[in-house]
């Protein structure tokens, strides 16, 4: 018997028609799996069934009984829970402090931090998240914030519980802790949401299925087992998606960018290696191999003690980002949300910002040239928005992800493009985009290097993989020998576990 419905829902923002008629039920105690491409309706979906947003029309039917919400609140009141793909943590507040948010335990108006932390390490162990309660959110790598927001639903008797990309910043271990853990809420007649991209994941824990296409229902499934990975790319994107790598042998040139000894207070371990003009070289490892701490000292984003970083022959001056970037390299950041994206400023200013210098003479603005070059990078990247004047924060994640890539991509004499979880959260289709978009780079001679936890993505797009683990590279791999178990026995600091993964 189904105990969430959604009756007739439609939403609308200027320009842009969200939702349109959406109807489906899901039982009690199910896993049900919502799919898209960004920019499908997912996001607006959970945000109704939040009471962050309100339909245009339609209804939300929760055990029987029609939901009406004024609020966020009010819908919390109502049993539901929802963990966004962008975290909803306080940076500066404690682990336990997040997670008793809005209801801290106490009397006359005294809060009882004991009872505070214990219940919150009790609760942590009981569910198998290692993570100190009295620790700072700031203080914690991104997968562990990622965990503590998935302890929030758990904290308290959620109803329903709508999952945006939960595992796009977790390890293995993290991400088989959050499958048991939905698995112990399934028994409990919880009803789950699983917003992912991850067709795997879909399937390894999903019971029925929705798919959504330019915010209409493109297909429901309610039995999972009924349908097929390729009818499901199909529904999503409306065409046949045969190979979603689309990798192609290219020419390789001379060394473009050299980095020999990099190590910092983060990466302690020296990491040398070279890429070569054309090369689309993979970085691979678990979380916390330190693969984004290269990257981030490769660009001088944080301070490199020793090595040194070239790119044509010519010394790169360390701890500066700006002296990078006149050098001919540029970052997208694997947190696009904190070092990414200029949040509260609108699409056109989020693709200018950089390349803006070169057409505003004596620091005067070029309000059309601004214009037209936003313009050019929304329409090759096919960034979803009614108009180029939208808040960055109103898009889908992977429509953040476009703009930044748009933003570099804008810019003057990009020698080096180092781009860290390039389709993290993104559609299977816009993944594909994503993917001709850096072979069409690395053609036309630009040396690329790519930093993903998913393997199967590494494998699927580079020249060449470097395997790190505990802070170091473990292997270096050509192409015509990869090997994914190879590659996973090498991330592994424990090589007997290779097997488990």
């Amino acid at each position: 018997m189904a105990f969430l419905e959604f009756k007739g829902i439609s939403k609308g923002y200027p320009g842009v028609q969200a939702l349109s008629d959406v109807s489906f039920n899901v039982e009690r105690g199910a896993v049900h799996g919502l799919m898209g491409e960004n920019g499908a309706g997912k996001s607006t979906l959970i945000r109704v069934l939040s009471g962050d947003q309100a339909a245009d029309t339609g209804s939300i039917v929760i055990d029987g009984v029609e939901q009406h919400y004024s609020s966020v609140r009010d819908a919390f009141h109502a049993g539901v829970i929802v963990i966004h793909q962008e975290l909803q943590l306080v940076p500066e507040l404690t682990v336990a402090e997040n997670l008793w948010l809005g209801r801290f335990p106490g009397k006359v108006g005294v809060i009882d931090g004991r009872t505070l932390i214990e219940t919150v390490r009790s609760k942590l162990k009981e569910i198998g998240i290692d993570v100190d309660p009295a620790a700072k959110i700031s203080s914690l790598s991104i997968g562990a914030r990622q965990m503590v927001e998935i302890a929030k639903a758990v904290m308290v008797d959620a109803r329903v519980i709508a999952l945006d990309e939960p595992t796009s910043s977790l390890s293995s271990r993290e991400s088989e802790i959050l499958f048991s853990l939905i698995d112990r809420l399934r028994a409990n007649g919880t009803v789950i949401l699983y917003v992912s991209h991850r067709l795997d994941e879909i399937f390894r824990l999903c019971d029925s299925l929705s798919v959504l296409r330019d915010g209409k229902l493109a297909a429901h499934h309610p039995k999972i087992v009924d349908t097929t990975r390729e009818q499901i790319i199909s529904q999503m994107v409306g065409r046949e998606i045969s190979n979603i790598w689309g990798w192609r042998e290219r020419p390789l040139g001379e060394v473009r960018l050299e980095a020999k000894g990099l190590s910092g207070s983060k990466l302690r371990n020296p990491v040398t290696f070279s890429v070569r003009k054309g090369e689309i070289l993979g970085f691979f490892g678990l979380i916390g191999a330190g693969r984004s701490e290269m990257a981030r000292l490769l660009y001088g984003a944080d301070h490199r003690h020793e090595g040194s970083v070239s790119i044509d022959g010519v010394a790169v001056s360390p701890n500066n980002p700006k002296a990078a970037i006149s050098a001919g390299m540029v970052l997208c950041p694997e947190d696009r949300k904190f070092d990414g994206i200029l949040q509260g400023r609108s699409i056109e200013e989020n693709i200018a910002i950089s390349s803006r210098r070169h057409f505003s003479p004596f620091g005067i603005l070029n309000p059309k040239k601004e214009a037209s070059v936003a313009d050019q990078f929304i329409a090759k990247l096919r960034v979803r928005t009614p108009t180029r004047k939208q808040d960055i924060v109103n898009l889908s994640g992977g429509n953040q992800q476009k703009v930044i890539l748009g933003r570099w991509l804008s810019e003057r004499g990009v020698k080096v493009l180092v781009i860290d979880e390039p389709t993290r959260g993104i559609d299977v289709g816009a993944k594909s985009e994503i993917y001709e978009i850096l072979y069409e780079l690395a053609a036309g001679g630009m040396a690329i290097v790519v930093i993903s936890s998913e393997l199967p993505e590494v494998m699927g797009i580079s020249d060449r993989i470097m395997v790190m683990c505990q802070g170091r590279v473990a292997a270096n791999v050509a192409r015509a020998d990869f090997d994914e178990r190879a590659i996973l026995t090498a991330a592994l600091p424990d090589k007997s576990a290779a097997g488990t993964i």
